[in-house]
């Protein structure tokens, strides 16, 4: 039997990163940057005023105290200042404006500067004057003043190659004037279904028959880690038709899922066909559930292809440990995953010998303690471990040692989150 690290590390050696692509700003989100991306003109591009105020030059300025603004300075020995406001200019003002000495000039936030104004005077430092205004409070040299290039230079590494675009390098790329920028794509991820008591949800099932649920779940389940997916749904027929669409699927893909070739006649049958496309391991993991497992490189390029069993809990969470963390490689991300803490158990879980358990539960925090605790759902003695809706409950699982069998409430043990959903 092979360990859980045995296999992850069998996979992760096979992960493949599809081509750079160019891609617009707006779809860059979460991915990974493929270039050095340099600025070639400074951020700010001129001289702005940081604050709705009144530009100026800061020699021209002295303190007036007033009883109503506490912070002001105390000094009764300067002379009282009053200079006149001589214009306006508003941001996008394309109309440029000189300052004399002993003059203001009413500027909104992100309006250029007046030529000669080396400061801004913020309306609450001042008495609001429209025609003359006279300051509360001393600017200094280079006050609410935002120069050339104080945010970047020309030359200027704006997105480094290797960084993974969020918000702000989206907004960088704009601010230096990128409409698209080269990526690192998502993996394109193919999720095909086996098992001929499978019917599409557009069907009704007929005795022994039931819907197809790991088609939907598994590429829900990809689109979530970040993949471009395609649901092939159920896949059945002669032999001939099964490889040319596993083949149509190995063109377009840089992972392919299969649920419900582990297991019976029929399954080994599939994989026959699926054994003149390339190599696959069909194998025991010391893990449950999902203990029966394959995993494989198919097609001309070595797609990674993965096996995993027909029912929907062990689907999902051979998934969640095996195939997630291979399509975040993929995205380049530099934990691929999930994050992990550790909680109190607050009631009994139950798991294999010899077997790493990966049993779902939701994760809660003490409001008292700070403390993370844990409740186990559906791993009591005796309790089902198969069915569905207990997994949508959860929201994290709880990983069991498989050295473990039993844990007692209170036992502190470590815990897996899963998507937040709240």
């Amino acid at each position: 039997m092979r360990s859980v690290e045995e296999q992850q590390a069998l996979i992760t050696a096979a992960a493949v990163s599809p081509e750079p692509v160019r891609v617009a700003i707006s779809e860059a989100l979460d991915l990974m940057c493929a270039e050095e991306v340099e600025a070639t003109v400074a951020l700010p591009g001129f001289p702005q005023s940081a604050i709705d105020g009144y530009a100026v030059r800061a020699v021209d300025m002295t303190p007036r105290p007033t009883g109503d603004d506490a912070d002001a300075p105390a000094d009764d020995s300067v002379a009282e200042v009053s200079l006149p406001v001589v214009g306006d200019v508003s941001a996008g003002s394309k109309h440029p404006l000189r300052l004399q000495p002993r003059q203001a000039v009413r500027v909104e936030t992100g309006a250029p500067l007046p030529t000669l104004a080396d400061a801004v005077l913020p309306l609450s430092w001042s008495d609001r004057g429209q025609k003359r205004v006279s300051p509360r409070r001393k600017v200094k040299t280079g006050d609410f003043v935002r120069r050339v290039g104080d945010d970047i230079q020309p030359g200027d590494v704006a997105v480094s190659s290797g960084s993974i675009i969020g918000p702000a390098q989206v907004g960088l790329l704009a601010a230096v004037g990128r409409s698209k920028v080269l990526v690192h794509p998502r993996p394109r991820v193919s999720i095909v279904t086996f098992g001929a008591e499978l019917v599409d949800i557009d069907r009704e099932p007929t005795l022994g028959q039931v819907y197809d649920v790991n088609s939907y779940a598994l590429a829900a389940a990809a689109r979530e880690a970040g993949a471009e997916v395609h649901r092939v749904g159920v896949v059945s027929g002669e032999p001939r038709k099964i490889r040319e669409i596993i083949e149509s699927q190995l063109l377009r893909s840089e992972v392919l899922v299969i649920s419900g070739a582990v297991g019976g006649a029929a399954a080994d049958r599939f994989r026959e066909v699926l054994a003149e496309l390339g190599e696959l391991d069909v194998s025991r993991v010391a893990m449950h559930p999902g203990s029966v497992q394959g995993f494989g490189t198919l097609g001309d390029d070595k797609i990674p292809t993965f096996l995993l069993p027909s029912n929907p809990v062990s689907a999902l969470v051979v998934f969640e440990v095996m195939v997630r963390p291979l399509i975040r490689i993929s995205l380049g991300k530099r934990n691929p995953r999930r994050r992990t803490i550790a909680a109190r158990v607050i009631s009994p879980v139950d798991s294999v010998w010899g077997r790493r358990g990966y049993i779902r539960g939701q994760l809660m925090r003490d409001r008292d303690t700070g403390e993370y605790l844990v409740q186990p759902l559906g791993a009591a003695t005796g309790a089902p471990s198969h069915l569905l809706a207990g997994l949508a409950e959860a929201n994290c699982l709880v990983v069991i040692p498989d050295d473990i069998t039993d844990i007692r409430p209170g036992d502190v043990v470590e815990v897996l989150f899963l998507s937040q959903r709240s």
